[in-house]
This record gives structure tokens, sequence and C-alpha cells, in this order.
């Protein structure tokens, strides 16, 4: 499971889910991407979930880039606990994610393999997901 090694703040506000990304939003490192479709805050498990299901499509090819990383707080209280008494302690970690933003990348695979790896991986993720090529700039024109 991701999450930082160190953080100066323990506890964060939840702030707010409204606006597109502002940045990461274009393939960089592979040949196709996973770009998020909705808002939402992606769990480091469900990140690590999709890692597993694409390596394991791949089996021994392809190479995976993961774009996003779970560096937000989230807080819970204990069950059946009164209000009050301060913050309750982390749950678990998410990545704040807005429309447009790439999520997952794969090189080294066909059209078809990452079509389908991108498919099962979507079914592990919150939000609609779609899929995109590397868009190849001429440098010289």
């Amino acid at each position: 499971m991701l999450l930082p090694k160190r953080v100066k703040y323990r506890k964060q506000m939840r702030g707010r889910r409204t606006g597109d990304t502002k940045g990461g939003d274009y393939v960089a490192f592979g040949d196709f991407g996973l770009v998020a479709m909705e808002p939402a805050w992606i769990k480091s498990n469900q990140i690590e979930a999709c890692r597993i299901t694409m390596s394991r499509y791949f089996r021994r090819g392809g190479k995976i880039y993961i774009r996003i990383f779970p560096d937000k707080p989230v807080t819970k209280k204990p069950q059946e606990v009164r209000m009050g008494k301060g913050k309750g302690a982390v749950e678990y970690w998410v990545s704040v994610v807005k429309p447009g933003r790439i999520l997952f990348e794969v090189a080294n695979v066909t059209e078809e393999q990452a079509k389908e790896a991108f498919r099962l991986a979507g079914h592990k993720l919150p939000i609609k997901v779609k899929m995109v090529a590397r868009e190849v700039y001429d440098e010289a024109q």
C-alpha cells in the first residue's frame, strides 16, 4: 500500500472536489494512459488493486506507471464514540483525483492489451475512466 514516509501535518481538512485537474493530464511515460472522467478520492488499496490486476494480465511483459500518489490522510473516529474530544485518527490515505487526470500508464504492450488491462483495472475504481493514447508531437514542424 502506498503512503507518505513522513508528513508535515498528520491531519488535513477535507477540501473541495470541484474543477478539472491542474496537471498530469497527458501521457508522459508510456504509450497508453487511463484517464479519470469524474472527481474522486482514490484510496491506496484501490491503486494497489489496479496495479496487481494489470500486472497479472500482462504477466511478464509490459511496464506500468502509477501517476497518482495517496498523499491526503482521511481520519475517522472509532465506532460508538460520542461527538467531540478532538479529530479522529488517520484511517487511510487517498489521492485527490479530478477529471482529466492520468491515473496509470502502460508501455511495451499492444493497444488491445492496454484496453483490456484498463477495463479490468477500471472495475476496481469508484469512477468512470477511459483510455487515451500518447500524442506524438513532431518537433521539426
